[in-house]
């Protein structure tokens, strides 16, 4: 087998550097590996870690979809929230999946190329950075999420409003943020930097930042979560400090998975169609594999306020 052969079907006894030197030249000279005729038989969907049920609900829609045409999904775990790791793209090579969904903030310019070289069609689900205007990608409205909770809770009364989201470098934690901000500033209310907060998209996290904003000489009467499971730690944290929700202080998170039925009280949520995003995600690879020359931008999904019991006029305007 000569040294090319070997990159393009990703064997392992190949050097780094002669790899990288040889996708390069591939890279320059145009190459594309002409599409089978014959499709394979699964689509793999790679994620960084296998928890939290966004991402289990992710795995069924994609499941649900590529089985109304035959199809079965494997699984793969590598790198961070960024991308995956160098060694998942040497190794889907040899294994020449029908396509490959990804739940990362993007994928690398040498990732794309590496990819499309191979003939391998690719979909990013709800990217949680900036992808390339080249990357096919389906995502929802966290911009308008963000602003549908905030108005909600100024429609209340609510004036002593916080906010906490996800990590700084991810995009979609930053838009439900920035659209926090937007129904604040239209509503002539201030943003205290206090109490705009960014963390984790965990239970720990939004039981922490909920303590130290319900532990203040003056605290808010509702919080904006980027998450259902940072609002659960904020219906913790008030429960732990005895705040009564939504009495005391009103609530409201952003997905609306299961939890947010089954939470006391239940929570007052965005609603996020995880189910959708993933089924279309299935449908725009399934149209790539077909025809690979298609073009395709990202495709964002609204989002839309489901009211339940974690939510409710703030006390100054009870009459």
């Amino acid at each position: 087998m000569t040294t090319i052969s070997k990159v393009l079907n990703g064997a392992a006894d190949v050097s780094s550097a002669t790899r990288a030197l040889v996708e390069e030249q591939l890279r320059e000279s145009g190459y594309r590996r002409r599409k089978s005729k014959k499709r394979r038989e699964y689509i793999e969907v790679v994620l960084d870690e296998l928890d939290g049920e966004w991402a289990l609900a992710i795995i069924e829609g994609v499941r649900e979809a590529a089985a109304e045409v035959g199809l079965a999904i494997s699984l793969s775990v590598s790198g961070d929230r960024q991308g995956p790791g160098p060694e998942w793209f040497d190794s889907v090579v040899r294994r020449a999946p029908t396509g490959v969904i990804l739940l990362f903030a993007g994928l690398s310019r040498e990732g794309q190329q590496k990819l499309s070289a191979r003939g391998i069609p690719f979909v990013v689900i709800d990217p949680a950075g900036d992808p390339d205007p080249g990357i096919p990608a389906i995502g929802s409205a966290n911009w308008s999420g963000g602003l549908a909770a905030t108005r909600h809770l100024i429609d209340l009364g609510h004036r002593r409003i916080a906010a906490l989201s996800g990590p700084r470098d991810v995009m979609s934690a930053v838009a439900r943020i920035d659209g926090f901000r937007a129904a604040m500033t239209s509503a002539h209310l201030p943003v205290r930097p206090e109490w705009v907060r960014f963390g984790e998209f965990r239970l720990e996290s939004g039981e922490l930042h909920a303590m130290r904003l319900l532990s203040g000489s003056e605290t808010p009467t509702a919080i904006f979560a980027g998450s259902d499971i940072q609002a659960l730690g904020v219906l913790h944290a008030a429960n732990a400090l005895g705040i009564a929700v939504p009495d005391d202080l009103s609530v409201v998170g952003f997905d609306d998975l299961a939890i947010a039925e089954l939470a006391n009280p239940r929570l007052t949520t965005i609603h996020q169609p995880v189910r959708e995003m993933a089924e279309q995600a299935t449908r725009l690879l399934l149209g790539l594999a077909d025809a690979p020359t298609t073009e395709v931008t990202r495709v964002e999904l609204a989002t839309t306020l489901i009211v339940r019991d974690s939510t409710a006029p703030s006390a100054s305007v009870i009459p």
